[in-house]
C-alpha cells in the first residue's frame, strides 16, 4: 500500500509571475489529481485547467504515481502547440515529484501552491467539482471508460460562461490556440 507523502523542493507559488494570477496571459495551468476513494483501485485522473480560458482537461491514470503523471502530461501537451504550456501551478502531492521533468522536457515553469491552501489553484478545485458531479466520490475511476469520460469533459468544456463574455472554455481556448500554430 502506497503511503502519500510531500516533497519540499521546487519553485514556491510566491515567485509565479504577477500575469498568471491575473489570468492576463495564456498558458497557465493548473494541476491535480481526482482519485477514487480509498479502498478500491489505485486509478484516477490527472487533470489540467488553463487559466484563462477556463478549458479543463482529464486523462485516467492507473495510479497516482510520479510516473504516471509524467506520461499524463506528455499526452495531454503533445495535442496542442508547444507555446499552450508555459506554467503550471499545483500542490505538492508525491505525483507531481516529476515536476523536474515537466520542466526539462516541456519547457514548463512548476510552482507549487502553499500547503492547505487550495483557493491558490481555485480553476482546478473548480473542475474537479464539476467533474465530480458526474463521477462521484467512491466510484472507482478505474470502470470509467475513456468515452464516458469525454463526454463529462465535452458538457463542462462547452457550456457559456459568464466570466469569458458567454463564450464556451472551448471556444475561448481554441482562439486561443489557433494563434499558436
Amino acid at each position: 500500500m502506497e503511503t502519500r507523502g510531500r516533497f519540499l523542493v521546487g519553485k514556491p507559488i510566491s515567485q509565479r509571475p504577477k500575469e498568471v494570477r491575473k489570468r492576463e496571459s495564456f498558458g497557465h495551468w493548473e494541476l491535480d489529481t481526482v482519485v477514487s476513494s480509498r479502498g478500491k483501485s489505485r486509478a484516477c485522473a490527472a487533470t489540467f485547467i488553463e487559466r484563462k480560458t477556463r478549458m479543463y482537461l482529464a486523462l485516467k491514470m492507473p495510479d497516482r504515481t510520479a510516473h504516471s503523471m509524467e506520461i499524463a502530461f506528455g499526452v495531454i501537451a503533445s495535442q496542442y502547440p508547444q507555446k499552450t504550456f508555459l506554467t503550471a501551478t499545483t500542490d505538492r502531492g508525491k505525483e507531481i515529484a516529476c515536476y523536474d521533468a515537466l520542466e526539462t522536457f516541456h519547457g514548463l515553469d512548476v510552482y507549487f501552491a502553499d500547503p492547505y491552501s487550495s483557493w491558490q489553484r481555485g480553476s482546478n478545485e473548480n473542475g474537479n467539482g464539476l467533474l465530480r458531479e458526474f463521477f462521484p466520490k467512491g466510484l472507482d475511476f478505474a470502470q470509467v471508460t475513456d468515452q464516458e469520460l469525454a463526454h463529462a469533459l465535452h458538457l463542462i468544456n462547452h457550456r457559456p460562461r459568464k466570466c469569458l463574455g458567454w463564450k464556451s472554455a472551448h471556444e475561448s481556448f481554441m482562439d486561443h490556440v489557433s494563434h499558436l500554430a
